[in-house]
């Protein structure tokens, strides 16, 4: 299996942004994806799978551990029964679809999500009302120990996120699925769609929602739009006119940018709110987010 050296993570990752990575591979299997989680061990070195490059920010100066694409058998969906079953590099959208061609409903909240399996799985991704726990039945999950089913409970998933720590990868998920008429499936997700389209940047590079939603009356975005930040601007990277919680590449943004109008964000939050608002974006490399209230 060919592991390649100084890939730039930049052409993978949907902002645009981020330096490279030492090493890169595309695993295609479960045994060699367990080969590479060993060498990563053996090796001392961090890993870490990057999906579809959605929810991911990564440092300029790169990523100095291994990242995983997975693909082959490690990104595919089949449905069985009433079973879904994904590899952990499938992006939710196609399972969407396959569910839907066979008359199987449950995942329609998926469409909102563009990410894959695996970035859903270890940060129980949702939208409208639905998320990954809701419809998880298990996920294999590999780390230098070996392979592991883990439940949801297990897994512990819970708003936005998972006990899943760096150097544990979703190799597969299974999820519960039902029958439903293909129509209410497709008239449901063009709603949703619409709704997102209408709402969000969903025409500009973004990494998708900055923020999670604070224990507050007012959304993240809704926050930091009461904070005059909309369309806020630094060097290549602005807070989106649309929707303040989605930060846009407006053209040769740098990932240092980015961090600097999350750092921004949160201090007018905090000030202005006395809220902390928590990044829902994952961050690869070294990357630091100034702490606030402290």
């Amino acid at each position: 299996m060919k592991i390649e050296t100084d890939v730039k993570l930049s052409k993978f990752t949907t902002l645009g942004t981020g330096g490279p990575a030492t090493w890169f591979a595309r695993p295609e299997t479960v045994p060699e994806l367990g080969e590479l989680v060993d060498w990563a061990t053996e090796q001392e070195i961090p890993l870490a799978p990057i999906g579809l490059g959605s929810n991911l920010l990564v440092a300029d100066e790169g990523f100095p551990g291994l990242a995983l694409k997975l693909s082959g058998v490690l990104s595919t969906v089949k449905v069985a029964d009433e079973r879904l079953i994904a590899g952990g590099g499938a992006s939710l959208a196609v399972c969407l679809h396959r569910a839907r061609d066979a008359g199987l409903g449950g995942l329609e909240f998926v469409c909102a999500i563009p990410g894959t399996v695996g970035g859903g799985v270890w940060m129980n991704a949702g939208a409208y009302g639905g998320d990954i726990a809701s419809v998880l039945v298990r996920a294999h999950v590999v780390d230098r120990t070996g392979g592991h089913w883990f439940t949801p409970s297990e897994l512990g998933l819970r708003y936005r996120r998972s006990e899943l720590v760096r150097g544990q990868v979703v190799a597969g998920a299974e999820f519960r699925v039902e029958p439903k008429p293909t129509e209410e499936i497709k008239t449901t997700v063009a709603e949703m769609q619409r709704q997102r389209k209408d709402a969000q940047p969903t025409n500009k590079r973004t990494f998708g929602s900055v923020f999670k939603n604070p224990d507050h009356e007012l959304t993240a975005g809704r926050m930091l739009e009461a904070c005059g930040l909309k369309g806020h601007r630094i060097g290549g990277a602005q807070i989106s006119p649309k929707h303040a919680n989605f930060i846009e590449n407006a053209g040769g943004a740098a990932s240092g940018e980015a961090i600097a109008l999350i750092a921004e964000a949160r201090r007018r939050a905090f000030e202005q709110f006395g809220a902390r608002l928590e990044p829902e974006v994952q961050l690869l490399g070294d990357i630091e987010i100034p702490p606030v209230g402290e």
